[in-house]
């Protein structure tokens, strides 16, 4: 495997879940020196032994805390925002509760860590933003709309930012993943009460008869899609939405 990124400082938030592992896994193997942020704490403690990795616990969606892990990157050359989670609910069933943690985990850990990490990259004149948001805002996915209204706040930052600061050498897109199996996700439905697994199972129909290659995506695909949107080669990709999802949506 290339090392697209020897000598590159990587910061990815979420480090610890299934995905944001799996991203900086990848950006390992091709040389990056990795800062991984995440709210759970052994997690994190973990995935970071694993991967020779700085780390930095705590809730991102606070700025203070979202700052401290930039300041631990020192300057970081590429930021990947992974960071997220929603609760997928029929929108009526939402509570206050659940409508601030969709938001805060999604939509506050982006924009706090995205506004720590700009004036570093600004001076350096090099950076790659990468969100990862979702394509269930193109889509419309079922159950979907609270969720939608933090990650759709999520592209739209993007391609703002990819504007204004392009003549800055900095670059700003979106990798917004489908249906994605993970083995945590399968061990929790596994374990789930059987008329939650009826009910699961009839949501995943529904998601899949919106793929036309009928099946969920992997963890690897997205990390490709990531690890060449945040590399060297795609200085001249920025403000896009690059979609993982098996053909659900065709732009």
């Amino acid at each position: 495997m290339s090392e697209r990124f020897a000598g590159r400082v990587v910061v990815v938030t979420g480090g610890a879940s299934p995905i944001g592992f799996g991203i900086a896994a990848r950006l390992a193997r091709e040389g990056a020196t990795l800062v991984l942020g995440d709210l759970d704490s052994d997690r994190l403690q973990a995935a970071a032994d694993e991967l020779g990795a700085a780390a930095h616990a705590g809730d991102l969606s606070r700025r203070e805390t979202a700052e401290a892990l930039i300041s631990l990157a020192g300057r970081p050359d590429v930021l990947i925002n992974c960071a997220g989670g929603g609760v997928i609910l029929p929108t009526p069933a939402h509570t206050e509760e659940t409508l601030r943690a969709t938001i805060d985990r999604n939509l506050w850990t982006t924009l706090y860590c995205t506004l720590a990490a700009l004036p570093l990259m600004a001076r350096a004149g090099y950076g790659r933003i990468v969100n990862i948001g979702a394509e269930s805002v193109r889509n419309g996915l079922y159950r979907h709309a609270v969720y939608n209204a933090a990650k759709g706040g999520v592209h739209a930052f993007a391609t703002g930012l990819a504007r204004e600061y392009a003549e800055h050498g900095i670059t700003v897109n979106t990798v917004a993943p489908a249906w994605i199996t993970t083995p945590e996700a399968d061990a929790r439905l596994a374990a789930a009460p059987e008329a939650e697994r009826r009910d699961m199972a009839g949501f995943f129909d529904r998601i899949r008869a919106t793929i036309p290659m009928r099946r969920p995506g992997t963890v690897a695909e997205v990390a490709a899609a990531v690890a060449f949107v945040a590399s060297e080669e795609a200085s001249y990709l920025t403000g896009q939405t690059i979609s993982v999802n098996g053909g659900s949506s065709m732009l």
